[in-house]
């Protein structure tokens, strides 16, 4: 069975009386080369096991399992556990898991599924559930890689530059606690039904987290705070975040004496320049 076949696709949905739901966000892939190439840029292979989210009717499930020595694939709607069963026969490495991986303590199924092997995630992730789950991903801690295709427009955030009108406080999370890749677009046309916006593959790959940081906690909040009104200056951010304990010229110093001028915005700073600044604002009110 081809399961990027769109005539296969139906009639394998029409046995199960499967119908979508807007809820979950499905979208199911109509070209072949789509899951293969995903497969290919997790880079999966014999020593490793992969978590996957949300793998619908299975075509990058297939080519995991063609790749991984495991595959534990989480699906929530249960009403695709039986068209599962169907299309992954043939696959005994692969392991389907009902329910919900923003419940799943991600750390355990690594323990338990894939003891000995290399974990990565590899997904078509659900449009609803991106964020949260890329970033209960990277607090994980325990995945080499992360290969998933999410909707451009977060692709493009994850992967911003300073400056640019997409960096923002989910780019600099990502950013901080990876390598972050924009590898390639996935347009509407591929899936059924065709989702309202082009897609992307994007791969995170987790590395020591920066030496510059000295209060992880501290950083993130200062990071909240400067990105909490986007068209208010980086001083204006911190007065509503820290006003009630430094008046707006002790905050004015802390920027001076990080070389900021007062008019920044926090869009301009980086992870260096924003753990300056933490370790500044740390200092000011201690």
């Amino acid at each position: 069975m081809d399961l990027c076949n769109i005539n296969h696709i139906k009639a394998l949905l029409g046995r199960h009386g499967f119908h979508f739901s807007k809820s979950m966000g499905q979208n199911f892939l109509i070209e072949d080369w789509v899951p293969r190439d995903i497969a290919d840029a997790s880079g999966a292979d014999r020593s490793c096991g992969v978590l996957e989210v949300g793998p619908g009717i299975g075509p990058l499930t297939v080519q995991l399992a063609q790749r991984a020595e495991k595959v534990a694939a989480v699906e929530l709607d249960r009403s695709l556990l039986p068209v599962l069963a169907e299309t992954l026969a043939d696959y005994p490495n692969v392991e389907v898991i009902p329910g919900d991986v923003m419940r799943l303590d991600l750390a355990a199924v690594v323990e338990e599924k894939f003891p000995g092997l290399t974990p990565l995630v590899c997904a078509n992730l659900p449009y609803n559930i991106t964020t949260p789950v890329i970033t209960a991903f990277l607090e994980a801690n325990v995945f080499a890689r992360i290969t998933v295709m999410i909707q451009r427009e977060v692709a493009l955030r994850i992967c911003a530059a300073p400056g640019s009108s997409d960096y923002g406080a989910f780019s600099l999370f990502c950013q901080y606690h990876a390598d972050t890749e924009l590898l390639f677009d996935v347009p509407r046309e591929c899936f059924l039904p065709a989702p309202k916006v082009t897609s992307s593959v994007v791969r995170l790959t987790p590395r020591p987290k920066p030496d510059c940081v000295e209060d992880e906690d501290f950083f993130f909040q200062v990071v909240r705070a400067s990105f909490a009104q986007r068209r208010k200056t980086l001083l204006n951010g911190l007065s509503a975040a820290f006003g009630s304990r430094l008046s707006k010229d002790q905050l004015r110093a802390v920027l001076s004496g990080c070389d900021l001028p007062e008019t920044v915005r926090g869009e301009r700073l980086g992870i260096p320049e924003f753990a300056a600044l933490a370790k500044a604002l740390k200092a000011a009110l201690s």
